[in-house]
Parts: C-alpha cells; sequence; structure tokens
C-alpha cells in the first residue's frame, strides 16, 4: 500500500468544529460521526443521504448495541443510552466524572462488548485528571487507568489480546495487554510522535491487524504495523485529522473526521476544508466494529 494511490476525498465540507467519532452501521449501511462540540451528530449514507440531530450537550461518541435497541453513547457528563427513532431519547446509566472540567472524550467496543471510554480535563489539558472507564455488557463500570491527559483511541489487536491507547498531549501510544476478564497488563510504549508528525488521536485496526491512527495537527493519517513500524501515509488536506473508521460494503474506505478546533480567522482561511468528513480507498479492508452487550 503505498502513499501516492491513498487519495482523499472530501465527501461533506460541513465545517465541524471537532468532528470525532465516526462509527459504519452496516446494517443502516450509515456511517455517523459527531460534532463533540457543536452538540450534534450526523450522519451519511451509502447513497450520499444526510441527516443531522441535535443534542442538549457535547456529545463524545455513539456505539452500536448488540441487541439492535438504539445505541450507547458518551455525552459531555455521562454514558448513555440513546435512540434516535422515533425520535431522540436518552436515558442516563453513568455519570463518573466528578471535577470541574472533565469530560467524556473517545471510546470503542472491544470483541467481549465492552465500551473503553476515555476522558479528559478540557479546561486543563495539561492536569493529568484523564481516566479511562470500562463498561461491561451487565452494566458494571470499572476505573481501570488513571492519571491520563488526553485519552484517545483505543482500539484492539485482531485477537483482542492488545489495546493500543493515546495520550495526546504526551504524543504516545501505549500497548497493553488485556485478559479475559478485562483487566490490564502492564503499559508499554508502543509509539512515541516526534515534532512534525502530529498527535495521536482516534485510531483503528485493519484486516492485517495493522493499526491506523489520525495524527492531530501533522496533516496525516498513518498507518502502522503492530510494531510500530510506518507503513502508509495519507497526507490530509487539513491540519487537525481527528479519527478514522472502516466502511462501506467492502470496509475498503477509510472515513476521516478533521477539526478546526482553537483556529482564529486567518488561520480558518488558510484550511478551509477543517472539520470537513473525507473518505479514502485503501486495498487492505478494516473489518466490523464491535456491539456493546
Amino acid at each position: 500500500m503505498t502513499a501516492s494511490n491513498l487519495t482523499p476525498n472530501c465527501l461533506w465540507p460541513l465545517g465541524a468544529e471537532l468532528g470525532e467519532g465516526p462509527l459504519w452501521h452496516a446494517a443502516e449501511q450509515r456511517l455517523y460521526f459527531v460534532d463533540l462540540v457543536g452538540n450534534a451528530l450526523h450522519a451519511l449514507d451509502a447513497d450520499g443521504g444526510r441527516h443531522s440531530w441535535q443534542l442538549p450537550t457535547y456529545m463524545c461518541w455513539l456505539l452500536p448495541r448488540k441487541d439492535g435497541d438504539g445505541f450507547m453513547a458518551g455525552l459531555r457528563d455521562g454514558i448513555v443510552r440513546l435512540w434516535l427513532a422515533p425520535e431522540l431519547r436518552i436515558e442516563y446509566l453513568h455519570r463518573p466524572l466528578e471535577q470541574e472540567g472533565v469530560r467524556l472524550n473517545d471510546a470503542k467496543v472491544d470483541a467481549h462488548g465492552r465500551i473503553w471510554a476515555g476522558s479528559m480535563n478540557a479546561g486543563n489539558v495539561h492536569s493529568p485528571d484523564g481516566k479511562l472507564y470500562r463498561l461491561d455488557p451487565d452494566g458494571s463500570l470499572h476505573t481501570v487507568l488513571t492519571q491520563y491527559h488526553i485519552c484517545n483511541g483505543p482500539t484492539f489487536s485482531l485477537d483482542g489480546s492488545t489495546m493500543y491507547h493515546n495520550d495526546s498531549l504526551l504524543g504516545r501510544t501505549y500497548a497493553y495487554a488485556v485478559q479475559t476478564d478485562g483487566s490490564l497488563g502492564t503499559p508499554r510504549l508502543w509509539r512515541q510522535f516526534g515534532e512534525g508528525e502530529g498527535s495521536p488521536d482516534g485510531m483503528t485496526v485493519d484486516s492485517e491487524d495493522c493499526v491506523w491512527i489520525a495524527q492531530w495537527g501533522g496533516s496525516r493519517v498513518c498507518r502502522y504495523s503492530p510494531q510500530g513500524e510506518l507503513l502508509a501515509t495519507i497526507a490530509m488536506p487539513v491540519e487537525q485529522p481527528s479519527s478514522v473508521a472502516f466502511g462501506g460494503p467492502d470496509y475498503k474506505t477509510l472515513y476521516i473526521t478533521s477539526a478546526w478546533q482553537d483556529y482564529d480567522a486567518d488561520k480558518h482561511a488558510r484550511d478551509p476544508l477543517a472539520g470537513a468528513l473525507f473518505s479514502v480507498q485503501v486495498d487492505v479492508p478494516g473489518v466490523p466494529a464491535h456491539q456493546f452487550g
């Protein structure tokens, strides 16, 4: 897979201030994603149809349920069940955030149907107040990691034995061994990102167990081997690519969200597609998203 054939296509120049959390919903043939600080959920159908819902507060992520009865979602202040039809309905399950300025940030479901959701101090990202929570299928919530600045990811190896997880402020991706009961082994530094590479943000794994990472501030999305070797680079026409997800009928479409967070007018003028949704056609397909439950 070479960089020359990885050309991003702008699908929806909607200008999300903080586009995040792309999720391909196979049953609906639809991509969902959020504008986190815009309090909005958006969806793009395979046939090009567009949909949007306004939320009462930040929406950080949306994840599928195995029973198909609505979704799981992370709002600014808690984990909820959410239904979009026949009308928007929200039911809070957990409100674990007690500190002023701390909000949920990113999440993913593992092969055992558990949600792993991180938090961060949005008011002071230099304060290590972020935590990683695990929501088990029985509804119980557990704090599994602390002392993170900006929790991003996670994603999991194909066999579920490894979790990759970012502290974006430090430019670090860690790898953890995952036990069947959800406990984690000692972290190892999987990759340290350097100057010019951007910060590791949202990520996913393809069918060859390689890791794709959106590199915020680096104008690129990269593919890495399970050992952390750089394999391919997508040069993005925006500075802040934020997250990635595979979709489409063959899972060979990589969807990429982006943002224009903290831009002034001059910077926005220099980065006019910031906040758009992009896609890239790849040779190696991804895998379907796991479902909670």
